[in-house]
């Protein structure tokens, strides 16, 4: 019997293999860890439908980002939760406000973790909308200026990164202006250019407080059966001057990150969003996964789509798995009787 020359599973025989052949791959400093910041000190709140998270005051948020970074992890995203929401979702540019506080504790502990800073009103806001209301819904050119506001006041605290999410048009090059006039042209901007009306955000919305009192952000947030208007969406951003584009959902929307990566040149970030997290505990929970494997799984997924950087909620474990990963391989090779080390 005759057999083929080439066989498939030779590269696959043993781990060591199988990391030589590896075709993706995942490193702790590709990953972006999320953080629920809320006033207060010494405060922490943990989120049901998100095990292991928790609002934090900015003193356990510093605290937090700290270890994260001595786990490897490169950078923090940071979402900011007040106690006092108007109309104008004006805490977001409050310097006393809770993302500030923990921005300037974090430069303070670790100064080279990189600190991004989401951009949005809806925690901000007592109807919960990303944007200012008028009779006909979101007005976006009256929320320009106040995302603005919000950028320079992260910029001001010492974030390394404005993370705009709110899907206003025009918001990239709004904040960029303001930021460069006001001196902060070092500061970059990753935009959520493709954020989905979708259904996986609702343990965040739990933790952040930021569900609309009434309707939906259908309106601003993109329709999930459409891929070019992403494209569309993530060429305008980058030429409004965005240093990176985000997808979110993850998971969902493999194609749609694959398509991005294709067609812009700037990095691409997957955000594997809280509903994504908490499905994937509910099921292990359960009993039907296994927990550590599927998160592997679903990260090397986003990566082999494309993306170039992840924000996880499962950042702090990855980054452990890797760590173990990467001690378990030997260091030492052994020296052969008879042989003389060079």
């Amino acid at each position: 019997m005759s057999f083929p020359a080439q066989r498939g599973r030779r590269l696959r025989r043993t781990a060591s293999l199988r990391a030589l052949a590896a075709e993706t791959r995942l490193t702790a400093d590709q990953l972006v860890a999320p953080l629920f910041v809320r006033e207060g000190y010494a405060v922490r709140e943990p989120i049901a439908s998100m095990p292991g998270h928790a609002r934090l005051s900015p003193d356990l948020a510093a605290e937090e980002a700290a270890s994260l970074a001595a786990a490897g992890v490169r950078a923090v995203l940071l979402f900011g939760i007040p106690s006092h929401k108007d109309a104008d979702g004006s805490g977001a540019w409050d310097q006393a406000g809770p993302v500030p506080q923990a921005i300037r504790r974090i430069k303070e502990i670790v100064p080279t973790l990189s600190v991004w800073a989401d951009v949005c009103l809806c925690e901000y806001t007592d109807h919960g909308h990303c944007g200012v209301l008028d009779n006909e819904g979101v007005n976006n050119d009256e929320t320009l200026p106040l995302l603005a506001r919000a950028a320079l006041a992260y910029a001001r605290a010492g974030a390394d990164v404005i993370a705009p999410s709110d899907m206003m048009d025009g918001r990239v090059a709004h904040i960029r202006v303001a930021l460069d006039r006001a001196g902060y042209e070092d500061i970059a901007i990753v935009s959520y250019a493709v954020k989905y009306a979708s259904s996986f955000y609702g343990p965040f919305r739990e933790a952040a407080g930021s569900t609309p009192r009434q309707g939906d952000r259908k309106a601003y947030q993109m329709d999930p059966p459409n891929v070019r208007e992403a494209l569309r969406e993530a060429l305008a951003d980058v030429e409004e001057g965005a240093d990176m584009i985000i997808v979110k959902p993850g998971l969902p929307y493999l194609d749609v990150i694959r398509a991005v990566r294709e067609r812009v040149d700037v990095p691409v970030v997957a955000y594997q969003v809280s509903g994504e997290f908490a499905m994937l505990h509910a099921a292990a929970d359960r009993g039907w996964i296994d927990l550590p494997r599927a998160m592997q799984e679903t990260a090397i997924g986003l990566r082999r789509a494309g993306a170039d950087l992840l924000i996880t909620y499962f950042a702090r474990e990855l980054a452990a798995g890797l760590s173990a990963a990467s001690a378990a391989v030997p260091e030492a090779v052994p020296v052969l009787k008879g042989h003389q080390q060079s």
